[in-house]
Formats: structure tokens, C-alpha cells, sequence
């Protein structure tokens, strides 16, 4: 199943009109391109966070999806938009990456998928609570990893995966609801 950049406005659009508006307005603004990178703060940059999150969704994501490098890449454009939600994500990454180099000699985006699962592992987000303002472990869980399912299973394509052919937000028309379930 190949995801796409309409899939990830799709997603956007389900998670409120905010994303969606800052996905748009990104495009519009952007003609496309890349926005200009977070501040020198110390925070990952925008490029940055695309190839991690990319990286880390081709681990997370079933082996049936393709096209996830333009999926999250669109997606991304509508959530680093939100200032707060964001930096969340920047600063996580940020530190995703630093243990990446310290235990693999390379970022998020540089390992072989096998090193990124492992280390998605032994960072603990494969088990831990999601919480934003929590242990590395659980905001890797709330800002990579969640982030990531939500973009793939709010869209309407990535919810047939899991067998929600209509997903919040998404209109299904009366057929979706009278039908039986197989």
C-alpha cells in the first residue's frame, strides 16, 4: 500500500483544522521545499527530524506501506508548525539522535534498520508510557514513535491496515455504517 502526500493532509485534516492549515500554508509558502531549520538552539533541525522520523518509520511501519519518506515528510510539515508540539519533537529527536551516535557512531537516519530497531529497543520506547515531559524513554514513545502511528492510522489508506476503513474526522457516507463487518 503505497502512502501519499494527500494521505498525510488527510491526517492532518482529521486531526484538526490547525494541522492541516500549517500543512497547507507550508506548501503554499514553501512552493514545496523544505522550510528554514529550528534556531541554533540545540534543538534538531527540521532536516534532521524528517530523516530520523522517516528512518524510524520505515522500522515502525508495516512492511506493506511504501511511500513513507514523502508520507511523513508532508505530515511533519503540519506538526512542526505547532510551536510547543514541535520543539517537543526537535528536542526529542535532538536526543535520539546523541544516544544514536554515542552507541552506533552515527544519527537515527544513518543506521541500517536493524540497528534502529534495536536501538528504539534499549532507549525503551518499545515499552514505555507515552508522556511529553517525561523520561527519554517515554517522550521517545510520545513524540517519534506515536507521532508516527497516528500520522499512519489517521489517514484513511493507513487505517484499512488495521481494518478502520473510516477513520475519525474522514466521511464515509451511510454505506460505511449499514454494511456488516467480514
Amino acid at each position: 500500500m503505497e502512502l501519499t502526500r494527500r494521505d498525510a493532509a488527510a491526517a492532518l485534516a482529521a486531526l484538526g483544522a490547525g494541522g492541516a492549515v500549517g500543512y497547507a500554508a507550508h506548501e503554499w509558502g514553501s512552493g514545496g521545499d523544505d522550510s528554514p531549520d529550528a534556531p541554533d538552539d540545540g534543538l534538531a533541525t527540521d532536516e534532521e527530524v524528517r530523516d530520523a522520523l522517516v528512518a524510524v518509520a520505515e522500522v515502525v511501519y508495516p512492511s506493506a506501506v511504501s511511500g513513507i519518506a514523502a508520507f511523513v515528510e508532508s505530515f511533519l510539515a503540519g506538526r512542526l508548525e505547532r510551536e510547543d508540539h514541535g520543539r517537543g519533537v526537535r528536542e526529542t529527536v535532538g536526543e535520539l539522535d546523541e544516544l544514536a551516535s554515542e552507541w552506533y557512531d552515527g544519527p537515527v537516519a544513518e543506521l541500517d534498520p536493524e540497528d534502529r530497531d534495536r536501538l528504539l529497543r534499549e532507549v525503551g520506547a518499545d515499552v514505555a508510557d507515552e508522556n511529553p515531559e517525561g523520561t527519554t524513554a517515554e517522550r521517545v514513545r510520545y513524540y517519534v514513535v506515536n507521532e508516527l502511528l497516528l500520522a499512519l492510522y489517521a489517514s484513511p489508506r493507513g487505517g484499512e491496515l488495521v481494518g478502520i476503513e473510516n477513520p475519525q474526522g474522514h466521511p464515509g457516507g451511510t454505506d460505511t455504517y449499514q454494511r456488516g463487518t467480514p
